[in-house]
């Protein structure tokens, strides 16, 4: 059985438009993500890092005809296009905000004119500029990604985190094959150990979400942090090792989930 069709305009999403005789190379040699294979009408996951190979900003590549659009967080589009164009320098490329709107479809298939979210199928679609009426609002589309234990910007905020502790590599964040990008050394080396000692993992609990940034406690080792959540639920970076057997937040207990996606 489908399930129906819920459809939310994100508000808090906005669009960076890029053009340019360059744009390929430029981005390219700039963000987790392959571009120089970017087709248009494809969408693509992926990261601006910084330099020592923590997240910056999360994005989505949407190839077009004469360039890409970037679906960034719509709080951080002007610091976003101000780093970018620090890089620019000599490059033939153009840099601006794009007023298009930005949709995201889950439950039953919506046709046409939409993009599979690249992270997760279970996640749904996105579209851009499609002409819909929305039957969900922003709240209902995280609590479906948060249900499905993808984290979000919100988790990574303040240019802490590596973006593998993050699970940008099991959600086609990053692509190892690429070459070169900024924050790639550290990126490629984590991964080459394949010693990830924190990941990004769900919380359950009764009740209302932890306080953000809450201990998340082993008996009395620390095993993690609590990042954003909801009623019932939240993320939280947590130490792998530690894990197992009862946890606790705030006093109360919780129980760290592994997704069926993650692997």
């Amino acid at each position: 059985m489908t399930k129906p069709i819920s459809i939310a305009r994100l508000n808090s999403r906005a669009l960076i438009a890029v053009a340019g005789e360059d744009w390929r190379t430029f981005l390219q040699g700039l963000i987790t993500q392959d571009v120089e294979s970017l087709a248009p009408g494809e969408l693509r996951f992926g990261a601006l890092l910084t330099p020592q190979g923590r997240l910056m900003y999360d994005m989505f590549l949407v190839g077009r005809q004469d360039g890409a659009w970037l679906d960034v967080e719509a709080a951080g589009r002007e610091a976003l296009i101000l780093r970018l164009s620090m890089y620019r320098l000599r490059a033939k490329v153009k840099i601006e905000a794009d007023a298009t709107e930005v949709f995201a479809a889950f439950g039953d298939n919506p046709g046409a004119g939409w993009l599979a979210d690249p992270r997760l199928a279970a996640l749904g679609w996105r579209g851009y500029g499609v002409e819909v009426e929305a039957n969900a609002d922003e709240a209902a589309y995280e609590a479906h990604r948060l249900a499905l234990g993808v984290p979000g910007p919100a988790d990574w905020a303040g240019e802490t985190t590596y973006p593998i502790e993050a699970n940008f590599d099991l959600l086609n964040g990053i692509d190892f094959k690429k070459g070169c990008f900024v924050g790639q050394e550290t990126t490629s080396r984590m991964k080459r150990r394949g010693q990830i000692k924190s990941r990004m993992l769900p919380l359950t609990f009764e009740g209302g979400a932890p306080n953000s940034g809450a201990e998340v406690l082993n008996g009395e080792l620390r095993a993690g942090e609590v990042l954003s959540g909801a009623e019932g639920r939240a993320m939280a970076l947590v130490r792998l090792d530690r894990i197992g057997g009862e946890l606790t937040a705030d006093g109360r207990p919780v129980r760290a989930e592994t997704p069926s996606w993650f692997s």
